[in-house]
């Protein structure tokens, strides 16, 4: 029985270095196209208005529960916002080795928030010097470590990456739906109809925009839609000024306030796991971004931005920050957008090192009341999340065992979001890995890959029987066109 042509090469295409121009030589890639001054501006500044809570989260959590009074609190948030710029410059602009050069956002990684309590619970300055020690250990380790981890690109063909880049947004979603309720579960309003009906104002807000606007004011309806929702929210009381008021005008992030960092191995193995998880899910957040810029990620582009995170990360405690990467959030905000320039998302970074810099201006940021944040933020996650549906569309999912892959794994990913309280029996260590349904999701996608597509009966990712395995390459489908 004669079976199908071949359409996709038996070996990944070797893509150009990353930063590099398209074929034509006359014409820049979106990825490396500068835009206007103000354009840069505005675009960033959606960027970290998009990212903003998720980069205060942590260290608003971290710091009451190991011992800190709201001042130092409040400094720990600064320095967590200077260092997410630090690290967001290294991917975007790089140098040497070091960068994805994509327009890709790092940020504090929530995945260190529940050991990184474990680790400091109550021992005020000690406890943070003990984890700062731990993450710059893990930070080290995970560089060298970056040149062999790189190389599991391979095992990301579409029907791995679709499956990842859809859980990447479904697990966003529960985050913009805590934000539309009010982000504090223990507050009165929680949950209340203000809350939820100003979310849903937003949401119809930026929906209009983006329907009546055109050219670069489309392309920023998210950021006006949330500075209309926030002025809206002003005369309700949602928002409060005396968060400028009492915010000093510079206050640098100084090295080592909490101390010199103190180095315990059972920190040190707990953070190096966390390392291993946010390496996991920076990669398939590359393949994902690669994807919808029109420059998918190969293997030296991953490399290079594993590099970045773990650098980042590894610089971070200097200045009181905790361990960076990547923020899937603002990959939603690329696909709706279509901007696709590297120096946009620098130009945020840059806003962000100013902000860690200057608190009155974070305050003016922090101003944004959470159900306006969330009301946007449901656009913004939904739009990664079809943005993997776009890719499994590619995966030829009626061959082989493609959709029993997808199946499963979406499953399994989906049990932290379905099932928060699923694995409370299980060790903490390994709830690390667990409790985050993109590392599973992406784990169970991978190795039922290999099983279904590589070994035993020796498919390709299309489900053909061949003689050899080919190697399949994560960027061999179709880029999704409505995406760029």
């Amino acid at each position: 029985m004669p079976t199908e042509p071949r359409t996709e090469p038996l070996s990944p295409p070797k893509s150009p270095p990353a930063g590099a121009a398209d074929v034509d030589p006359h014409r820049k890639h979106p990825v490396d196209e500068r835009l206007p001054p103000a354009r840069m501006f505005t675009s960033g500044l959606q960027h970290v208005a998009a990212m903003y809570a998720g980069v205060v989260a942590p260290p608003m959590i971290v710091g009451p529960a190991v011992g800190l009074d709201t001042k130092e609190t409040a400094f720990l948030m600064g320095a967590s916002l200077f260092t997410a710029g630090i690290a967001t410059l290294l991917q975007t602009l790089g140098f040497w080795k070091i960068g994805a050069r994509l327009p890709f956002v790092n940020g504090v990684s929530f995945a260190g928030v529940t050991p990184m309590i474990a680790i400091g619970k109550d021992r005020g300055a000690d406890g943070l010097a003990v984890i700062f020690g731990a993450i710059i250990v893990a930070s080290v380790l995970g560089f060298l470590l970056t040149p062999y981890f790189s190389k599991l690109v391979r095992f990301f063909p579409p029907v791995v990456t679709g499956t990842v880049i859809t859980l990447i947004g479904v697990s966003l979603l529960p985050v913009a739906f805590n934000w539309s309720q009010g982000g504090d579960a223990g507050a009165g309003d929680y949950g209340s109809t203000r809350n939820i009906g100003m979310a849903a104002l937003t949401l119809v807000v930026v929906l209009v925009l983006r329907k009546l606007l055109r050219g670069f004011l489309q392309q920023i309806a998210i950021l006006i839609g949330l500075v209309i929702g926030t002025v809206i929210a002003i005369p309700m009381g949602m928002t409060s000024l005396d968060a400028i008021k009492d915010a000093g005008l510079v206050g640098f992030p100084a090295p080592f306030h909490f101390g010199a960092p103190q180095f315990e191995i059972a920190a040190i193995i707990s953070m190096c796991v966390v390392m291993l998880v946010c390496m996991t899910e920076s990669t398939a957040d590359m393949l994902a971004l690669g994807r919808i810029v029109g420059r998918p990620a190969d293997e030296r582009t991953i490399e290079g931005g594993l590099r970045a995170d773990t650098l980042g990360s590894a610089i971070s405690p200097l200045f009181n920050g905790f361990m960076c990467s990547a923020f899937a959030q603002n990959i939603g905000l690329v696909a709706m957008t279509k901007v696709r320039s590297r120096f946009v998302v620098a130009a945020g970074g840059g806003i962000l090192v100013l902000l860690g810099l200057c608190p009155v201006l974070a305050s003016v940021i922090a101003l944004v009341p959470l159900p306006v944040l969330g009301g946007a933020g449901i656009v913004l996650f939904g739009s990664v999340a079809a943005s993997g549906i776009q890719t499994l569309a590619t995966a030829a999912l009626e061959k082989g065992e493609n959709a029993l892959i997808v199946a499963a794994a979406v499953g399994i990913g989906l049990i932290p979001i379905a099932a928060p309280d699923f694995y409370h029996a299980f060790p903490e260590d390994l709830l690390v890995v667990l409790d985050s349904g993109i590392s599973t999701g992406c784990v169970v996608a991978i190795v039922l890959n290999l099983a279904f597509n590589h070994l035993g009966a020796r498919r390709s990712p299309d489900g053909e029987r061949v003689e050899a395995a080919p190697e399949p390459a994560p960027d061999s489908a179709p880029v999704a066109q409505t995406l760029t």
